[in-house]
């Protein structure tokens, strides 16, 4: 696919162009600046998009009942962890060890804090679902929702975990 340059791009491109002479016996192209980019094309495969599909599947939102016993506390939110100011790996470790901890114990709801990072791109924030995802975690997870405003709202998640013996 291509696309037209941009202004910046021209620019860059013919001060790499007018470095560029060509090989001994050949001549100068006639057009020196390309007009279009070709864009890399972004083929996934397989096995990607199956295991997309998967996460899709397993990580449904939680049933918008029992998301509203959680909000409106009805249903207790069993624990709560802060993966603030912590690395990928770091966080990760915790979150699992916290979800094994949860479900042991047979809680049913418990909340992950992930803050939403400085302009709402958090690292945490778009990786813990997708760690909620993975197929070893999938006899504990039931389903993930955002938080209300008053529970941390978009930096942070509900996650529903199935009953004990279930799954």
């Amino acid at each position: 696919m291509k696309r037209p340059l941009k202004p910046e791009e021209q620019k860059i491109w013919s001060m790499v162009a007018a470095t560029v002479h060509p090989l001994p016996g050949r001549s100068a192209p006639k057009k020196a600046m390309p007009q279009t980019l070709d864009a890399p094309a972004r083929i996934e495969p397989k096995r990607a998009e199956a295991a997309k599909q998967r996460l899709r599947e397993a990580l449904e939102g939680i049933e918008p009942n029992r998301r509203h016993r959680i909000v409106r506390e009805r249903e207790e939110i069993g624990a709560r962890i802060d993966l603030h100011g912590l690395t990928q790996d770091r966080a990760k470790a915790a979150l699992e060890a916290f979800l094994f901890r949860a479900f042991d114990d047979g809680w049913r709801a418990v909340l992950v804090i992930t803050g939403k990072g400085v302009q709402g791109d958090g690292i945490l924030k778009k990786r813990v679902p997708d760690w909620l995802g993975e197929a070893h975690l999938s006899h504990v997870v039931a389903g993930i929702s955002e938080a209300a405003r008053h529970h941390g709202g978009a930096g942070a998640l509900y996650v529903a975990l199935k009953r004990k013996g279930r799954g």
